[in-house]
């Protein structure tokens, strides 16, 4: 057997070392010493991330086809493992609460081990490879959300996400069993040769993309998104709303445009009408919403419209807007999230809007740190939002899509409304008995910081979008 293949997987393999590390210290080490995984955790993570930072040029394939490596798989690994870093510093306070100190490696390893699972997605080559990645994903997702069974209808978030993750694997793989019947074959390069457009094939087409697009949490698909993300822990929500919806985002136009791209034509038709669906219905329930997690589980629903404007054009220009729409989109939601939980666990659970009036008074830095979080999400410049909404735009507008980009324009201005309304309650609206003034711990100060910082310097940095687009696709 020839070894040298297992040096394609370098992502893979120092996080499965990251993960034995980290199970082996939680399964010898003593009482005393458990309080020392957090930092533990911490430390490894950007090791790994240093490891894999820079990729190779050259593509390769492993396992005869089932495992592809390529420059931008790779970049896009390390921005998912760079989202899993800031969930893990975010969550140290939560984890120290005493319901939890005694699940903190449980914790690690379900995370950790979801994202293996999306690596595999990522680079997979072979339908049955892209199961299993997205199984190895979802099966501990699940466990995660359902984390804090006791508090929080965290239990009902992980049923309902359980069954319609379900659900929507066993249609997915309807479709890909359609595949299989008409053309002989699981992997990506021969079912393209395979693909005449015939009936049974249309179906299988928007089959697979029904069941992917829940785990993009796309309109119709997206039923799911404001009770799980309610419901889960507020670290297991950010990680939900950004990890796990790159991983599958990416995962998408790789196939529709590798594999699918004899049909081109029908999945750009369905791709438009989904699109416009996501944002529209997204922004308007966006704007009823009083709780605050599923205010953003809608604002995420929306983004992810966006994102898929990146994807419609099927070209190169639209594959590196779309890395730098998830690259800007993952430091603002981060930030969001982090506010939101850190407010979280010294109010003992406040998650109401209204709960955040007068917010600037008591914390004038959180409340600075969301403002700017929310322009960004909101494309106002000159934070990375508006550039990642500018690129994408260009990238829809230039493959013709003029009519689609022009509605999306049209939600931006609505979703500027309602981004607005939190900032309207943080900073105008009075409050008699506001959030009382405290000091967040080190771990989420270093981690809303590396958020900021990113929220401020990439879209100003030309050289981040160049970058990506030199990686190709």
């Amino acid at each position: 057997m020839d070894y040298s293949q297992f040096l394609y997987m370098r992502p893979e393999l120092s996080l499965m070392a990251v993960i034995v590390i980290l199970f082996l210290y939680d399964l010898f080490a003593g009482e005393k010493l458990q309080k020392y995984i957090q930092p533990l955790a911490c430390i490894l993570l950007p090791i790994h991330i240093l490891i894999n930072m820079i990729p190779s040029d050259t593509p390769a394939e492993a396992f005869g086809g089932m495992y592809l490596y390529r420059p931008l798989m790779s970049l896009v690994k390390s921005l998912l493992s760079v989202g899993t870093w800031i969930v893990v510093m975010q969550s140290a306070a939560w984890l120290k609460r005493e319901d939890t100190v005694y699940k903190r490696g449980e914790f690690y390893m379900l995370t950790l081990f979801t994202l293996l699972g999306m690596f595999f997605m990522i680079s997979a080559g072979n339908f049955l490879m892209f199961v299993i990645g997205i199984e190895l994903a979802s099966i501990p997702m699940a466990c995660l959300v359902a984390f804090d069974k006791y508090k929080n209808h965290s239990a009902e978030a992980g049923v309902k996400y359980i069954l319609t993750s379900m659900f929507s694997s066993g249609l997915m793989m309807f479709g890909l069993s359609f595949i299989y019947g008409t053309t002989g074959t699981l992997y990506f390069a021969d079912v393209t040769a395979g693909l005449t457009g015939t009936p049974l094939q249309i179906m299988a087409l928007v089959f697979f993309f029904s069941g992917l697009a829940f785990k993009i949490s796309l309109v119709p698909f997206h039923l799911w998104t404001a009770d799980v993300y309610e419901g889960a822990p507020t670290h297991v929500t950010a990680y939900l709303s950004v990890v796990s919806k790159s991983a599958a985002a990416f995962a998408l136009p790789v196939i529709l445009i590798k594999v699918f791209a004899p049909m081109i034509e029908i999945w750009q038709e369905l791709l438009y009408i989904v699109i416009i669906m996501t944002i529209t219905i997204a922004n308007l329930f966006a704007i009823r919403q009083k709780n605050i997690k599923r205010f953003f589980a809608f604002s995420s629903i929306s983004q992810a419209g966006y994102i898929m404007l990146g994807v419609i054009g099927g070209n190169a220009m639209g594959m590196t807007s779309f890395v730098f729409y998830i690259l800007a989109y993952l430091v603002a939601n981060m930030a969001v999230f982090g506010v939101i939980s850190v407010i979280e666990q010294k109010t003992d659970g406040k998650v109401s809007i209204s709960d955040y009036n007068g917010l600037y008074q008591t914390n004038p830095k959180l409340t600075l740190i969301m403002t700017l979080a929310l322009f960004s999400l909101a494309g106002i410049p000159p934070f990375a939002g508006f550039f990642s909404k500018f690129f994408i735009f260009m990238a829809a507008f230039g493959a013709g899509f003029k009519v689609l980009v022009f509605v999306a324009l049209l939600n931006t201005v609505i979703s500027l409304y309602y981004y607005l309304l939190v900032v309207k309650a943080m900073f105008i609206k009075e409050n008699n008995a506001p959030i009382a003034a405290f000091e967040s711990d080190n771990y989420t100060r270093v981690s809303l910081a590396v958020c900021l910082l990113g929220i401020l310097l990439i879209g100003m940095v030309s050289s981040i979008y160049d970058g990506i687009h030199l990686f190709g696709f």
